[in-house]
């Protein structure tokens, strides 16, 4: 079965929550690990075909914890399959979507292919990944969900189950 490992940062546990809910998304599909920053699984990571990170977003970026993660992550990224997550505390203009874009600069660097599902695969959309004001819920959560459920399709499509 195709490995996927989560990755998030979570001060408060809204990243969490909603790395968990990713996680659920894809769970029927692919074998799921979560894993904070601060805890990574260097053989789990090495394994997974995709990867999904998450982080807060602080001041329109991602965290330094999760800048740090990208920065040094211990296995090489070339070729999986990446899509990312934010929360922010602010309903408008908090950033979300920067937080996105500096992840997934970070993540084209180290080779990564990128993908969300968009607005094309179906409600709801994920633009350029799932976001989530505080805890997800409602509206917010079937995002998540629907962004693990993308990504573990898209990585059967491209690596097999």
């Amino acid at each position: 079965m195709l490995k996927m490992a989560i990755i998030y940062h979570s001060e408060t546990g809204n990243t969490r929550n909603m790395a968990e809910l990713v996680a659920e998304g894809a769970g029927e599909l692919v074998q799921v690990i979560l894993m904070p920053v601060e805890d990574l699984n260097e053989d789990a990571l090495h394994e997974a075909a995709v990867v999904a990170f998450g982080s807060p977003t602080y001041y329109g970026t991602m965290s330094w914890q999760m800048k740090k993660c990208i920065d040094t992550l211990p296995v090489s990224m070339e070729g999986k399959l990446a899509g990312v997550f934010a929360s922010a505390a602010w309903p408008g203009g908090g950033g979300y979507e920067l937080t996105e874009i500096n992840m997934i600069q970070g993540l084209l660097v180290r080779g990564m292919l990128i993908y969300s599902g968009g607005v094309v695969t179906g409600a709801p959309p994920t633009h350029f990944g799932a976001v989530s004001r505080k805890s997800p819920e409602g509206f917010d959560a079937d995002r998540c969900r629907k962004l693990g459920l993308n990504l573990a399709k898209k990585g059967i499509e491209l690596f097999g189950e």
